[in-house]
This record gives C-alpha cells, structure tokens and sequence, in this order.
C-alpha cells in the first residue's frame, strides 16, 4: 500500500450526476477502519467546505468506488461504494450508487482489470453492497474508453458516450423483500408510505400529504426545517419496518416525496439522502420509484401518469430521468435499466491530509 505522504493512485470520475474518487482496493489498507479513516482524509470530512480535501462539500460530490477483482464467475469486477459523510466523521456502505456505478467500467478498464473486447465493451459488475450483478456497456473503440459521444442525460451540461445499465434480481436487495411489510400502504405517523426496496430502500410519500407541492426546488426544501424533521420521524420508524434496524446512523432508507408529473414524465419527485434533498435521483432510487408505480396501491402509484411503454420518466428537480421496465404478465418488474454517462476528469495520485493534524 502506498503510504499517505507519497499518494495515493486515484481516477476522479463523473458517473451519471455524482462525481467520485475511484480507488483499486490493493492501493487501500486492509482493514475497513483504516480505509474510513484514509478515506475522510482524502474528502476532506467533516467540513461542510471540505476545504482541505478533494470533496465538492455534497453529498453528490462526496463518494468513493473501491474495485476489485471478481470474487465470483459471472462477473468482471468486485464495486464496493461508500458514501463519505460531508459534515460528519462519518463512511457509511448501507446502500449502492448507481450513478457512480456508471464510472465503473469504464474505471475498471483503464485501470486493467477489465480488457477490451471490442468497439463495445460488456462489463459485469459485482455490487458488493447489495450483492447483485450489473451490466453496463462501455464504447471502447480502438481499444480504448470513450467519453465523448450523443448522450445526455438531465442533470449533466453536454453529451457523452451513452453507458447502458442493467439490473437483475434487486427486489429485496437490502430489506430482504420488495415491500418488506407485505404492504403496498403502511401509515406511519398519520402518513401514507410506500416501503419498498428495489435496487434502494425508499419511504415513498405524497407531498402534500407534508404540506409542500412537490414541484419545489431543491433549495427551497433543504430550507424547510418543519419538513425535514417530519421526515426525518418518519424515517426513524420506517427502519426497523424495512428490516434495516435503526437508522439514525445510516443514509438509507431515501425519503421520496411524489408529485403529478409535470413535463410529461410519469411521476415528479423530491429525494432526500437522507437529510438533504437531491439535485436529482439516485438510479436505483429511480428504479424504486418506478417500480412504486405499477403497484395495486399507495402514494405513487395513485399518482403516476403510467406510460404506454417501457420507458418511466421520473421527474427530478433537474430535469428526469428514463428507467427501462420490463414486467410480466402479471405486471411484477422482471428487470429495470437506465441509460447513464461517465467522465474520466482526472488520473494522478491523491495527498491525504495527514493523521494526527486535525
């Protein structure tokens, strides 16, 4: 392992609407604690500038991908993602990012672990937080990664090379069952939630069931103290309802409120992560709240403009985000995509500010 003062190997990549570091696990300590520790230093945790780190002081710009070689045959490269905590001391792996995922491949290919195979590169990927596989195909022609490209996506200025997505099996993949309650409607605190877990576990609410439209900016909520203490009560008890235990610690589960969509998408929301709201939505909370819609009952489903295809538009306050549904005869969701980008922005190394000199 490299010691501090001679830096660190380290790719810092856009991945859908979040940047990140993206560290090999072999240039990290072995021991978890020791990697929290490295890795606070490195964002520059706890400030809310993080002044003496490279995090962007968000939540969105404070997140880490650790990959690895394959620890089982169908996949191409191990991804654990952890979450640095901007103003607290605080790392925290109880959820995925599927925004970062979308780095992953192409990371796992400019650091070696993963070879080209052709103008399109297919790469499985092993989400170690959840324990599923995802598929993303990478453009590599010429035997190389490339960024630039007709793609865009909501939340992103420009266009980029297009990294399709693919989940299989999510339901559960953190409470154990897709409603982990049974229900499709449990009422906590006089309010009406949906608790689902597909791909991320998500209390889904009508806003104005909190006494907000849900078409505020992201602004405008994070300035609601009312708001944001309801829901943070809410959540608490939502917790051991998911089967996630106490949350008081923990980022997950997100706190979704929905809305009538209002740009022609299927449903408008506002995202909380879990005390802030999102500039846009996690991919797998997307996939979530897709998945909300098409139930028999609750807050997004009795609100959704349901499409005649495949495609969910789910609106965010940047703009939206498409999630590709496919479902069964029965309308239960077999499998969910979404397309995302990834930027490489920088390859170098990274200067840990140094232990002891907090």
């Amino acid at each position: 392992m490299t010691h501090d003062t001679d830096g660190i190997p380290c790719l810092w990549m856009r991945g859908g609407t979040s940047k990140g570091a993206y560290f090999l696990a072999s240039d990290l300590p072995p021991e978890r604690a020791a990697i929290d520790d490295l890795l606070l230093r490195v964002m520059g945790s706890p400030d809310p500038r993080q002044i003496d780190g490279i995090g962007g002081a968000d939540p969105l710009t404070s997140k880490v991908a650790i990959l690895s070689p394959p620890s089982r045959d169908d996949a191409d490269v191990d991804y654990l993602f952890l979450q640095v905590f901007v103003e607290q001391a605080r790392v925290s792996d109880a959820q995925g990012c599927g925004n970062i995922l979308a780095g992953v491949g192409p990371a796992a290919i400019e650091r070696g672990l993963v070879c080209v195979t052709d103008r399109e590169t297919v790469v499985r990927i092993h989400m170690r937080n959840t324990g599923e596989v995802a598929s993303a195909r990478i453009s590599t022609p010429d035997g190389r990664v490339r960024y630039d490209g007709s793609a865009r996506i909501d939340g992103v200025p420009g266009t980029h090379a297009p990294i399709p997505l693919m989940f299989e099996n999510l339901a559960g993949s953190m409470c154990g069952a897709l409603l982990p309650t049974g229900n499709p409607v449990d009422v906590i605190d006089g309010v009406a939630c949906t608790l689902i877990d597909n791909g991320m576990p998500c209390v889904i609410l009508r806003a104005t069931d909190l006494g907000v439209t849900g078409r505020e900016d992201r602004e405008t909520l994070d300035a609601d103290d009312g708001l944001k203490a309801r829901l943070e009560k809410i959540r608490l008890k939502a917790g051991p309802l998911m089967n996630l235990g106490d949350v008081t610690e923990k980022s997950v589960p997100k706190m979704t409120l929905v809305a009538p969509p209002n740009a022609g998408g299927v449903i408008a929301t506002r995202s909380f992560i879990p005390h802030r709201c999102h500039a846009t939505i996690g991919v797998f909370a997307a996939v979530s709240v897709a998945t909300a819609c098409v139930l028999e009952s609750g807050p997004a489903a009795e609100t959704a403009a349901l499409p005649d295809d495949r495609i969910f538009v789910i609106e965010h306050p940047s703009g939206a985000t498409e999630v590709l549904v496919e479902r069964d005869e029965a309308g239960r969701v077999l499998r969910a995509g979404t397309l995302r980008t990834a930027r490489k922005l920088f390859d170098g190394r990274v200067f840990p500010r140094l232990a002891g000199t907090e």
